[in-house]
């Protein structure tokens, strides 16, 4: 059985956009630019998303793993 650690799903993900959820209910997405042990993501192309509408384009953006719900690859 071939099992993939989360890490190594993020590796995967470099360069690509991704949707991310935060505990205060805010949805981002953007292009994952690099991410650490403490899954603290930097991104690029960085919008918040109200739904499935743009609320803000944010550009450059740095997330604390300790706030992040889920990643997902979009």
């Amino acid at each position: 059985m071939n099992q993939e650690r989360p890490f190594d799903l993020l590796s995967k993900a470099l360069g690509q956009q991704v949707l991310i959820r935060m505990k205060s209910s805010m949805v981002i997405r953007g292009r994952l630019k690099s991410f650490d042990a403490h899954m603290n993501l930097a991104l690029e192309n960085a919008e918040e998303l109200d739904g499935s509408e743009l609320k803000a384009k944010v550009g450059t953006m740095v997330l604390r793993g300790g706030n992040i719900i889920y990643v997902s690859p979009v």
